[in-house]
């Protein structure tokens, strides 16, 4: 394609975990620069995560609300959730978090963008999915606690959400990369051009 983030890594002469939570740590690793110097850098080791922009046949997204104490604040956001299974298909988990916390099923998978969420002090990769023929999931509801007890949920048309992103209104990472990706893919080569659900992820490989 020519123009495209490369892989590349450079030298560690050593590497220490001052820290490990339930579901992430902090390394430091002493990095060696181009000049020959050598310099710690701190960041966060994370499993990654996969996210749903799901649209319904009124071109309308699945939103959810909720707490998020980092930021004290309650954040309208699309479905996602933690890749918690070393090599898990990020397909099944997005398939699973959209069950889990709208009760929603979707027939039509693809690939919406890959990101990486905060390059410079975290290795979270974010794969975004677009979910589309949309329909209400068979069984009894998954059970929800914390925060997630505390969410709203409601469909909104696309171009509210973009202007709600434009205006600064909405801050959710993963829902203004979906929005705003969409919104491009539909004034461009179509949904149809998009890569299919099982496409390589080279940041978080799985196995099909």
């Amino acid at each position: 394609m020519g123009f495209q983030d490369t892989p590349e890594e450079w030298q560690v002469t050593a590497t220490v975990t001052p820290f490990t939570g339930n579901k992430t740590s902090v390394r430091t690793d002493n990095v060696v620069m181009p000049d020959g110097s050598v310099h710690s850098r701190d960041y966060q080791v994370h499993p990654g995560s996969v996210a749903v922009l799901a649209l319904d046949s009124d071109n309308r997204v699945l939103v959810l609300r909720q707490y998020r104490h980092p930021v004290r604040h309650k954040l309208w956001e699309i479905p996602a959730g933690l890749l918690d299974i070393p090599g898990e298909n990020p397909l099944h988990a997005a398939q699973r978090e959209l069950y889990e916390e709208a009760h929603v099923k979707a027939e039509d998978w693809r690939v919406l963008a890959d990101v990486y969420t905060t390059p410079g002090g975290c290795d979270e990769a974010v794969r975004v999915f677009l979910a589309r023929d949309l329909s209400e999931a068979e069984g009894e509801r998954f059970e929800v606690s914390e925060e997630e007890a505390d969410m709203e949920q409601a469909r909104v048309p696309l171009e509210e959400l973009v202007r709600g992103v434009v205006a600064g209104d909405l801050h959710n990472n993963c829902l203004v990369v979906g929005v705003l990706s969409l919104t491009a893919v539909l004034a461009g080569d179509g949904v149809e051009s998009l890569r299919p659900a099982d496409a390589p992820w080279p940041a978080r490989p799985f196995e099909a």
